[in-house]
């Protein structure tokens, strides 16, 4: 499977649509866009994983990598996730504790704003 990225502004949010599977793989190409983001000024990400069908250890890492480069910016990065398989490797690894995460985007640009 193929992972998909896109990015578009919704208010003073930049939302990046993710879609596929994040694996040792594709991991790196979501790393790159991050990264490409942040440095380009967006420090207000929030990452729509609702068409997400696989995460492993990697793409986690490159989340909180995400994370700690947006803080360094003094930024956010929200998730987006409404599956529950996914979240299960969120509340098991205990990054519900360092992730807002929403059930939906109109969620996450309510609450986060």
């Amino acid at each position: 499977m193929e992972l998909s990225l896109n990015h578009r502004t919704e208010g003073e949010y930049t939302v990046l649509d993710v879609g596929g599977e994040v694996d040792v793989y594709t991991a790196p190409k979501l790393r790159e866009k991050l990264v490409e983001l942040v440095g380009n000024g967006h420090h207000r990400l929030i990452v729509d994983m609702t068409k997400v069908e696989f995460l492993d250890s990697t793409g986690l890492g490159v989340l909180v990598g995400g994370l700690k480069r947006v803080r360094s910016h003094e930024g956010t990065l929200a998730l987006v996730c409404d599956q529950e398989r996914i979240l299960k490797i969120f509340r098991i690894t205990g990054l519900t504790k360092v992730f807002p995460i929403y059930d939906s985007l109109d969620e996450a640009l309510q609450s986060e704003a």
